[in-house]
């Protein structure tokens, strides 16, 4: 049996930045129309099983309700059981539970906070990550139904597509020698101690910024580096800056219409596996892929660490070639070229 996972996250792209910026809002309603193209493009592939998490505003059932409504579908839908929390919980469970059953792929609806969710709970499983926003640098903006289609060749296993997912880097969190928490994309260190809202968006609240990597074209804080040096997923190596301080001006774009004028200075690579050490001078808290999760205290020591423990990422178009060029759409007649 041929089995994926579906998580959408009810929760993205709704945060304080949909508020104080002009980023796009994606509607639950949307996520549904979404998933059911998901499930279409993969059950046309193959795909037997589909297992979805279970959600507050109930994505899965409507899925089902809706297919089946439309006589669409074939494949074998289940919701993943647990005890809803109504916040990041919930994903990270579901995710676990994907990783233990050995599901062939996940495909993921959300931000850059919904995938560090699920890249908390799994190692071996691939991922395929759909942006629902504009704020998102991990995920991409993508097709449903070609993400589906992908996921079926990723998990159907019948050739060798290993050069098509990377194992992505992580930007790991220890505290006073403890490990604390991850981000996909970047750590910010910020003197603001109230959570609020979670999300981070304000520029002169913060000391310094940790990158796993980092492009002009990323909406958010990976652009304070980013209009400085780009860093790819594939390049070994992060970075940190400093910011507020003497040194280079530099004009980024921090959220989805929002151009600033940043005061930037001590640009540093950061070699994978290399330790960066943090002390704090005062009370604050550092937010990972934009929201706000690691409160400290003056004397408080940090370790921050780039490595390449994060998801297999797989990449949808190279996985849609490949399957493409071992005639895996092919269901019948010979093969003309």
């Amino acid at each position: 049996m041929i089995s994926i996972g579906i998580i959408a996250n009810p929760a993205s792209g709704k945060d304080i930045r949909r508020i104080v910026s002009h980023a796009t809002v994606i509607d639950n309603y949307e996520k549904v129309n979404i998933v059911e193209r998901i499930i279409l493009g993969a059950q046309g592939c193959g795909v037997d099983e589909v297992y979805i998490m279970a959600d507050t505003f109930q994505i899965g059932n409507r899925v089902i309700d809706n297919l089946i409504a439309s006589k669409e579908l074939k494949a074998n839908i289940k919701l993943i059981d647990i005890k809803l929390n109504g916040n990041v919980s919930d994903t990270i469970n579901t995710a676990k539970i994907m990783e233990d059953m050995k599901i062939g792929c996940i495909v993921a609806l959300g931000g850059d906070g919904t995938n560090r969710a699920i890249a908390k709970s799994i190692d071996k499983t691939p991922l395929i990550s759909i942006s629902t926003g504009t704020n998102n640098v991990y995920p991409d903006m993508m097709e449903g139904t070609a993400a589906g289609m992908a996921a079926a060749v990723v998990a159907a296993n019948k050739f060798d597509i290993c050069h098509t997912y990377l194992r992505d880097k992580r930007i790991e969190v220890f505290r006073n020698g403890i490990f604390t928490d991850i981000a996909l994309i970047d750590a910010v260190i910020c003197k603001d101690l109230y959570v609020g809202s979670k999300a981070i968006w304000n520029v002169e609240d913060i000391i310094k910024v940790i990158v796993s990597r980092a492009h002009p074209a990323s909406i958010g804080f990976s652009s304070l580096i980013g209009c400085m040096m780009t860093i790819k997923e594939s390049d070994d190596y992060g970075a940190s800056v400093d910011l507020n301080c003497l040194g280079k001006t530099v004009i980024v774009p921090i959220a989805a219409g929002i151009m600033k004028k940043v005061n930037t200075c001590n640009l540093t690579r950061l070699n994978l596996n290399e330790e960066y050490y943090y002390k704090a001078a005062g009370r604050g808290i550092i937010a990972v892929d934009g929201e706000r999760e690691v409160p400290f205290k003056e004397g408080d020591e940090f370790i921050f660490k780039i490595t390449r423990n994060g998801p297999y990422h797989v990449d949808v178009k190279k996985t849609l070639e490949i399957a493409q060029e071992n005639g895996f759409f092919i269901i019948s007649g010979e093969e003309v070229y």
